[in-house]
């Protein structure tokens, strides 16, 4: 499956190739009138290969399509930070990343969260966050200060009991079973989970692993109000913005929704993994 992150390459390339066209010129022509080598032109068609704001200029000069110079600027910068890498992001360390994504959560009024494998961040315990903290820092090889990246995460947490802001969050049941650090962690972190449906602006239902199809999907996602998602994968973060690729996701996250069990059915499907944590604590 074509990543957005590559859909919208192609598609900024699809666009340059239309342009191209409409001037009824051949890529090599093309090239020729901007002094690039003619491959250079197939790879940006087929979004291998980005422009930079005096390519764009000179593509669309070479076209006589000087009007949709910065609309395709723009459109090149969007695609360029639609895909971010951990490694780059966090090379001063994990917490720098917990503190920019403030702004973020600050303007958000209604947060849809789906994992699949893991607790989110503002459910999780110190300890929890703690050993997840640690198996980034060993995975990327990033300064290790998970010490500080979990009180910047912890505090972050506020927003749960602050402002107006309302929670739906999706989790698979292999987030309640995932076992990141010891049993006594896990056993913690399942009670965060159960008394964090108490609070009046959340909402968290358990998508039990017998669910069908359009009950999981392949990949954890963020939706922030109508206007992003974020979509984290082992090595970096998809920002989504195009407003039909966020209209699927909260399509899909209103299916998983259905699939999933709340109130009583939910916290009878913690409980029931919490039991099996401590019957594994007492063979242990």
């Amino acid at each position: 499956m074509t990543s957005p992150a590559q859909q919208a390459k192609e598609a900024f390339g699809a666009r340059l190739r239309e342009i191209r066209k409409d001037a009824s010129l051949s890529g090599r022509q093309l090239a020729e009138l901007t002094g690039w080598h003619y491959t250079k032109v197939s790879r940006v068609e087929h979004g291998k290969q980005g422009l930079s704001d005096a390519d764009i200029r000179a593509w669309c000069s070479a076209c006589d399509a000087d009007e949709q110079i910065q609309d395709l600027i723009v459109q090149a910068r969007a695609v360029e930070t639609m895909y971010r890498e951990w490694r780059k992001q966090a090379r001063t360390g994990l917490r720098r990343l917990q503190e920019v994504i403030e702004p973020l959560y600050a303007r958000t009024r209604l947060f849809r969260v789906h994992e699949h494998w893991s607790i989110p961040g503002l459910l999780q315990t110190s300890a929890y966050s703690t050993e997840s903290m640690a198996y980034w820092v060993r995975l990327l090889d990033l300064p290790d200060d998970r010490e500080a990246a979990t009180a910047a995460r912890l505090a972050r947490q506020r927003i749960l009991r602050e402002g107006d802001h309302r929670f739906v969050f999706l989790l698979a049941e292999q987030a309640l079973r995932s076992r990141i650090g010891s049993i006594e962690t896990m056993l913690e972190q399942l009670d965060r989970v159960i008394a964090a449906r108490a609070l009046p602006n959340v909402s968290i239902g358990i998508i039990p692993a017998s669910a069908g199809m359009g009950a999981h999907t392949q990949t954890a996602f963020w939706i922030f109000d109508d206007e992003l998602v974020k979509v984290e994968t082992l090595t970096a973060t998809l920002d989504i913005t195009r407003a039909e690729e966020i209209a699927i996701y909260a399509t899909v996250f209103n299916e998983m929704r259905h699939a999933a069990l709340f109130g009583d059915e939910a916290r009878d499907l913690i409980l029931q993994v919490r039991d099996e944590l401590l019957q594994q604590s007492a063979t242990s």
